[in-house]
């Protein structure tokens, strides 16, 4: 199968009417959105424009979404920890952890988390009224078990029940945590009584020799929690729906997830997340290969046009978190790039602390549009 990242014209990008191409005037080309330019995978497709001729269009209902889940996760993963009775279908990720939050430690439980790391994690947890305490990565990128230990401390001074909040594999740094670094979160989690939920998006994107360590498979992560879908995978953010996967020890919790919220994904996106889960394999695969040669030209390109922006390619997503620190654009070098550039990055302040002076740029497009994107921010720089 052809590379998916190579099939658009930027022309037939610029008619998409999502937040990518909307979010800024035409001259502007965006990176920063988690959004791929892609075609769809024809299976899904075939799916949801099946389930409209059928007028297949109301509530959702059943447990096609986990047993599709479920047989992706043992076929790529070799992991047989979705059961099916221990899930239940959320709107979306993001939601799916509110929504277990709620359950396992109230408003009031302080939440940890991993910075820099996707905004949302701060504006959702804010939004619901729970204070948030920060664990910087490692220099590295990497969890640094010492100022987790620090923050969950932290946490627990706030009241009883915290929660940690794990970005796995983590954005923006593009981090695929390791089987012995999760077995050490799921001990100290268990040693200051913190509650774990897993936002595992990202996790078929693990490119190379990289693999996925699904949180719910180590020792000690019984009482979590792990939010999955395939929505960044397979391009669906707007056919939302996903699944939240409660371990051994927390089907109580899970029962108390209110029935409004299994109703909340869309009927369409759940079709359409099960072809992909079910069908998308050798799409997949052809994504993979994109995405790994991508992250190696852009790394490239850095080196030979910006040799003073870091970048240390990830293991996993289609996301690269940049050090610009050393050009002396301020906190936020991604309004430099906007303005003189005209090529749009996410800002890194949104991303916590750590994120001033960097930037996120997603390499989920063609190469020719990377390589623009490279030149446009050397042009900046003029």
């Amino acid at each position: 199968m052809s590379d998916p990242l190579r099939q658009l014209s930027l022309d037939r990008l610029r008619e998409r009417t999502s937040e990518k191409w909307r979010t800024h005037p035409p001259d502007v080309l965006p990176m920063f959105v988690a959004e791929m330019d892609v075609p769809l995978a024809e299976p899904i497709v075939e799916a949801v424009t099946a389930a409209l001729r059928r007028g297949d269009t109301g509530y959702p209902a059943g447990a096609e979404y986990a047993e599709a889940l479920a047989d992706f996760a043992r076929e790529r993963w070799r992991w047989d920890g979705v059961a099916v009775e221990r899930t239940t279908m959320v709107p979306d990720v993001m939601q799916g952890v509110l929504e277990v939050l709620d359950v396992i430690g109230g408003r009031a439980g302080a939440v940890v988390v991993n910075c820099p790391v996707y905004p949302p994690f701060y504006d959702f947890v804010r939004h619901s009224g729970r204070p948030i305490e920060e664990a910087p990565l490692a220099a590295d990128g990497r969890i640094d078990l010492d100022a987790l230990a620090a923050a969950f401390e932290r946490a627990a001074a706030h009241g009883p029940r915290p929660a940690f909040l794990l970005c796995s594999p983590h954005n923006p740094t593009g981090t695929v945590h390791t089987a012995a670094e999760l077995e050490a979160v799921a001990a100290l989690a268990a040693r200051h009584g913190v509650r774990v939920v897993a936002d595992e998006i990202h996790a078929p994107l693990v490119l190379g020799e990289a693999a996925f360590v699904p949180y719910l498979s180590v020792p000690g992560a019984e009482t979590a929690f792990s939010v999955m879908s395939a929505s960044k995978a397979w391009n669906l953010a707007g056919l939302k729906a996903a699944v939240a996967i409660a371990g051994p020890g927390a089907t109580e919790d899970l029962a108390r997830i209110p029935w409004w919220a299994k109703e909340g994904p869309s009927h369409v996106g759940v079709h359409a997340h099960v072809a992909a889960l079910r069908h998308g394999g050798e799409w997949l695969d052809a994504l993979l290969a994109g995405l790994d040669h991508n992250r190696r030209l852009l790394a490239e390109l850095l080196a030979d046009h910006l040799p003073e922006v870091r970048y240390r390619p990830g293991e996993g997503t289609y996301l690269a978190w940049l050090d610009c620190r050393a050009l002396d654009l301020g906190d936020d070098p991604a309004a430099a790039f906007l303005e003189h550039g005209r090529v749009a990055l996410s800002p890194g302040p949104a991303f916590g602390s750590g994120g001033a002076g960097h930037a996120r740029f997603n390499f989920g497009t063609t190469p020719e549009l990377i390589t623009l994107g490279v030149h446009r921010m050397e042009a900046a720089l003029r």
